[in-house]
């Protein structure tokens, strides 16, 4: 089975002003590799300051990395072109109520999204946001909806809903089940497996829940102040870490 997501040697450089004459480099990432294959989850895991956030910025195309290749499908990604693969790849936020325009119903939204990346036609849009809703267990009617009129629970599955709505073959969940109580990630996490399942859908997970890595991912990468530490199927990580950092990690998370 080829690979939908690959990644080679992705490095990505900041500059921090210490001030008027001292700069000072940080290296957020060097020389990351991994590959991810429909249908399948791979989970990134890592300390705060280890380069998560960075990894899911360049994939996204929100920043540029210094060097390194990311190919979809085969194709390498051109990030000042990056709209053309937005129906492929899309991200989903931590916070749920943070990345929803609280002045827009939901309905809104998404034809917003219909109308930048595609050709339908409004009859079109208003069937395909019709058919999005039902398939996350909403109803016609939540179209009509503010952001502050659902529950939590009924708000990450809108903003599943928005990445959904282009039929992406590619998810970045970055810390996106962080803020729900157990009973409703719980739920979501069904949701997402079945989803999956459905559509061949591929994921990255960034987390440090490593009860959700255990249970959601086939693969996992563990990243240390911008390296890799481990990689490879999620089992094996889990009974023989091959670096002491992950060990000491995974002892402490658990």
């Amino acid at each position: 089975m080829s690979n939908l997501l690959e990644v080679e040697q992705l490095s990505k450089t900041y500059v921090k002003h210490l001030g008027l004459f001292r700069r000072k480099r940080i290296q957020a990432l060097r020389d990351i590799s991994f590959s991810l294959q429909s249908g399948k989850t791979l989970a990134i895991v890592g300390e705060t300051g280890s380069g998560k956030s960075t990894l899911a910025k360049l994939l996204v195309g929100i920043e540029k990395p210094d060097s390194g290749v990311i190919r979809l499908a085969g194709e390498p990604v051109e990030i000042s072109h990056y709209k053309k693969y937005n129906h492929v790849i899309r991200f989903i936020f931590q916070d749920a109520s943070q990345s929803l325009n609280p002045l827009q119903k939901v309905g809104q939204m998404l034809e917003d999204v219909l109308r930048f990346s595609t050709i339908l036609d409004p009859t079109q849009r208003r069937t395909k946001i019709r058919q999005t809703l039902r398939q996350l267990g909403l109803l016609d009617e939540h179209a009509e909806f503010y952001p502050h009129m659902f529950s939590g629970g009924q708000l990450q599955r809108v903003a599943l809903a928005r990445a959904l709505i282009l039929d992406p073959k590619l998810l970045i969940l970055d810390q996106a089940l962080s803020a729900l109580d157990p009973s409703l990630r719980a739920q979501i996490v069904n949701l997402l497996l079945e989803l999956q399942q459905k559509n061949d859908l591929a994921y990255l997970l960034i987390t440090n829940n490593l009860q959700l890595v255990q249970h959601l991912s086939d693969d996992m990468l563990v990243l240390s102040e911008g390296e890799t530490t481990d990689y490879g199927p999620t089992a094996e990580v889990f009974r023989a870490p091959r670096h002491d950092y992950t060990r000491k990690l995974l002892n402490s998370l658990l």
